[in-house]
């Protein structure tokens, strides 16, 4: 089986091209620009470890390159695609919200169409629960009235319409995963637990927003490359699953098992700062429709995450 990974040297793209390398029957081919938004350096490494991997190939491309994405997908007649590249960051939207409009929106409608052409399978796409904005109720169910409230959030929206627009009435199958909150070992230092690990490193001050009173259904990297990978096999069609732990935790607690995990003897300078615009207060969501399709669940303990996590921040620094 052919699969195209997008994003191959991102976080999430990572992780799940490592699972699907386990099998010797899959050709993992991984794309991915290789852009700025973070250290190049964390993508090189993360690319140093896949390239191991005899059943797995890289390109170098960009997303809105059609015609080279077109030369790909008919030289290799894919199976199946992951579409998990993409810009992230809340924060960053709000400053750049252009790089979102392109690298989330546009690259979506040129890779889905691309999908749709050479009749892919199944195409799945990393979306996002950002696209609930903040809700009164939860858990978060997946026909929740949907409540974008950053230029990340409202692209990521876009992008599931434009995958649900190319391929609805075609060969080709899609399911829309959104993703809340992952993290795990070789994480995006622009997210709190790497930029809190950094910062530990540094002996710098660590800004704490919202005085650490938001609450985050925190998912282990190792769930979803599990979930996305059993996918494959499952007939699922033309659907949109959360992916979460469903039990979030406040970022005070979570503060403590960084510190206690990472060095009990360190002191840590925390600057406790207001409300920051564009970020959510709470995100809880419900896996009671994923649970249903794959069945029994078992979802990392977050003290076993974190245990993980920092282990391997102290031995790799990623």
């Amino acid at each position: 089986m052919n699969i195209l990974v997008t994003g191959s040297a991102g976080f999430i793209g990572f992780h799940l091209s490592i699972n699907l390398l386990k099998n010797k029957r899959f050709k993992v081919f991984g794309i991915d620009s290789l852009n700025n938004y973070y250290d190049k350096k964390l993508k090189i490494k993360r690319l140093k470890i896949l390239k191991k991997k005899k059943n797995f190939s890289f390109y170098k491309i960009n997303l809105l390159k059609k015609k080279k994405l077109n030369s790909l997908f008919k030289k290799n007649n894919f199976d199946i695609v992951y579409h998990i590249a993409g810009q992230p960051g809340v924060l960053y939207s709000l400053k750049n919200p252009k790089s979102y409009v392109l690298n989330n929106t546009a690259a979506t409608k040129v890779i889905s169409q691309v999908a749709k052409k050479y009749s892919i399978k199944k195409f799945i796409f990393a979306s996002s629960s950002s696209v609930y904005g903040d809700q009164k109720k939860f858990p978060i169910s997946e026909n929740f009235e949907k409540k974008p409230k950053n230029p990340y959030a409202k692209t990521k929206l876009e992008s599931e319409k434009i995958v649900i627009k190319t391929l609805k009435k075609s060969k080709s199958k899609y399911i829309i995963f959104r993703f809340f909150t992952v993290y795990g070992p070789y994480g995006r230092p622009d997210m709190f637990i790497h930029k809190f690990l950094y910062s530990m490193k540094k002996n710098k001050e660590i800004n704490i927003y919202n005085s650490g009173k938001n609450l985050r259904d925190f998912t282990y990297i190792d769930d979803v490359s599990k979930i996305l990978i059993k996918s494959l096999n499952k007939k699922i069609y033309n659907k949109i699953l959360n992916i979460c732990r469903s039990n979030p935790i406040l970022t005070n607690k979570l503060i403590d098992l960084l510190i206690s995990n990472y060095s009990n003897r360190k002191k840590v300078k925390l600057n406790k700062i207001d409300f920051v615009e564009g970020e959510v207060l709470k995100t809880h969501g419900s896996n009671k429709n994923l649970k249903e399709i794959f069945g029994k669940l078992i979802f990392t303990d977050i003290k076993k995450g974190i245990k993980n996590t920092v282990k391997s921040f102290k031995i790799n620094n990623a």
